[in-house]
């Protein structure tokens, strides 16, 4: 019998409401601090729309940057609705405009003396402001959207997608700025989707940890005790002396690893331990999938 897909619930809570306003509110803020303060003083490139945008409001001054960022944006609303969901079209249109409304009010001033210096603000401050829009229910638009759907899809991360896609658009508008702008926005760029992955992430991230120690028992029943996560016991067999193996393996938080970490070295200071990032844990107790 076919069963109809359930519609995704739009609003969840009033509260969950509330942080994804403030969220995407603060990121806005930030975004247009980085942009009106230092990439348009500094003449530096951005990706992007925003980039794109940037190009068309140097030619056609007398139109609004954020009025065109918004225009720029609407064929990829469609494709948020489709591919994502329609909580995350909602929030990101109401992003898209708060972009547009900061872009239009806020106007700092930041001037360094070192280009250097206003290209590694401006990432942290684009790439927390991004970050924190991405941690709501839903983005800014532009190629946050395009990050999103590849993340949900084929599992490729927020920062690296953007990036990837900023390069790109840099590389297509470079021919109207100068070579030494090109590169400052490079470091932009790269710094600002290093910032993404680590707020979006944050510290929901999850490592894969192996255990071999001749006390694995022991080992096993503090993890579950003490740590409270699952523990696979895995046959296995060295492959120098022959001699079985019992390779304990588990899922762990990364505020855990330092508890697990002095845990196995009480038990058993000569075990073998082995402790690698994961990309993603699907499991109602651990996981960490996207919340879009």
């Amino acid at each position: 019998m076919h069963v109809k897909n359930k519609p995704q619930t739009l609003f969840i809570s009033p509260q969950q409401v509330l942080r994804d306003v403030l969220l995407i509110s603060i990121g806005s803020v930030l975004c247009a601090v980085a942009i009106n303060g230092i990439l348009a003083r500094q003449n530096f490139v951005a990706g992007g729309i925003t980039g794109i945008s940037l190009v068309i409001h140097k030619f056609i001054p007398t139109v609004p940057l954020g009025w065109i960022y918004l225009i720029l944006n609407v064929p990829l609303f469609s494709l948020a609705w489709m591919a994502v969901g329609r909580r995350f079209f909602f929030y990101s249109m109401f992003g898209a405009f708060t972009l547009t409304l900061s872009l239009a009010v806020v106007h700092v001033s930041i001037n360094l003396e070192d280009k250097m210096l206003n290209a590694l603000l401006a990432g942290l401050i684009l790439g927390a402001g991004a970050g924190l829009c991405l941690r709501s229910s839903g983005s800014q638009g532009g190629t946050d959207i395009l990050s999103v759907m590849l993340l949900k899809r084929f599992s490729v991360s927020i920062g690296n997608t953007i990036l990837a896609v900023n390069a790109l658009v840099l590389l297509l508008v470079s021919i109207y700025y100068s070579i030494e702008a090109v590169l400052y926005t490079l470091i932009v760029l790269f710094v600002g989707s290093k910032v993404v992955n680590l707020v979006v992430t944050g510290l929901s991230q999850r490592k894969a940890v192996f255990i071999i120690s001749s006390k694995w028992e022991q080992i096993s029943e503090e993890i579950l005790k003490d740590i409270r996560r699952g523990v696979t016991i895995i046959q296995g067999k060295g492959g120098y002396a022959r001699n079985d193996e019992h390779i304990l393996y588990a899922v762990i938080a990364f505020t855990e690893i330092g508890p697990l970490k002095r845990l196995v070295e009480d038990i058993d200071p000569a075990a073998f331990v082995v402790i690698s990032d994961t990309l993603e844990v699907v499991n109602y107790r651990i996981g960490n999938q996207p919340h879009w």
